[in-house]
């Protein structure tokens, strides 16, 4: 897949647009922190802010975006519901809170955080109420299994526009990328450069010096070749810069299997199967 420019966006099963590159904020300290850290983004060109109630940073993002001077309509806003917010009634409650601190009159995606065991369906529910209401653009899951998702395409009315994962080299969840191609829906990538733990590997320093980019600009620039949505996460300005600068070289097909090939199911969050939901 040819990526050219930060305002490449990817076209989701209902029609609407998300960029294929934007920021995650996870772990960001609400406040100044946040705040510096979209400012600089929306200024380097970003127009894509992925955020969740969990993080609680939503009204810091929301005060960036508003201060920036662009457009609402012109940024992508994705925030998640948490899995002590999922059920039906719990979850309409608990977009609305984020709705507000975000201080929007909609949200553009918004995502099951985890698929809470016998409530995320009811969570669905609730979703597509919001969607239909046009309180949202798209609504998706994000740490959805194959297994997850069938029981809740079988349940559905409308069909999840994205599946955010962990995805990056050392697991490059190659099954769940054609599950979702299958089903048409989009995989985006969370903790696309695993932490930074796999800018070490010998084919990506080797690539990084062919092409005189950092090695996490060369994985960043495998994910979106890869057709993969990303959303990687910093509030340095350097770093949110380079980050962007991925779409004047281009990885060769050899040179994409070679980084596949560093697969070794190496998960650095928690396995969904494995997440106790209280």
């Amino acid at each position: 897949m040819i990526v050219k420019s930060l305002s490449d966006c990817i076209t989701l099963n209902n029609g609407i647009h998300i960029p294929q590159l934007g920021l995650g904020v996870w772990r960001a300290k609400d406040g100044e922190e946040t705040e510096k850290a979209v400012k600089w983004a929306l200024e380097a060109g970003y127009r894509s802010i992925d955020t969740a109630s969990y993080y609680q940073n939503e009204e810091s993002v929301g005060r960036a975006i508003r201060q920036s001077g662009i457009n609402r309509q012109d940024i992508f806003i994705t925030t998640k519901a948490w899995n002590n917010e999922q059920g039906y009634e719990n979850v309409l409650q608990a977009f609305e809170r984020s709705r507000k601190r975000l201080g929007v009159e909609y949200i553009d995606l918004y995502l099951e955080h985890f698929p809470v065991t016998d409530k995320f369906l009811d969570t669905w529910k609730a979703m597509e109420k919001l969607y239909k209401e046009g309180y949202v653009r798209a609504i998706g899951v994000s740490n959805f299994h194959a297994h997850h998702l069938d029981a809740l395409l079988s349940h559905c009315q409308i069909k999840p526009v994205v599946n955010q994962i962990e995805r990056h080299p050392y697991l490059t969840q190659q099954n769940m990328l054609s599950y979702n191609s299958a089903h048409d829906i989009q995989t985006e990538a969370w903790a696309p450069i695993a932490k930074g733990n796999v800018l070490q590997e010998n084919i990506v320093v080797k690539l990084s010096k062919k092409y005189q980019k950092t090695p996490a600009q060369v994985v960043l620039r495998w994910n979106l070749q890869s057709g993969v949505v990303i959303i990687p996460k910093s509030v340095h300005k350097e770093r949110i810069i380079e980050n962007s600068l991925i779409f004047d070289f281009e990885l060769t097909e050899q040179e994409m299997e070679a980084i596949n090939n560093l697969e070794r199911n190496g998960r650095i969050g928690t396995d969904p199967d494995d997440m106790i939901y209280e």
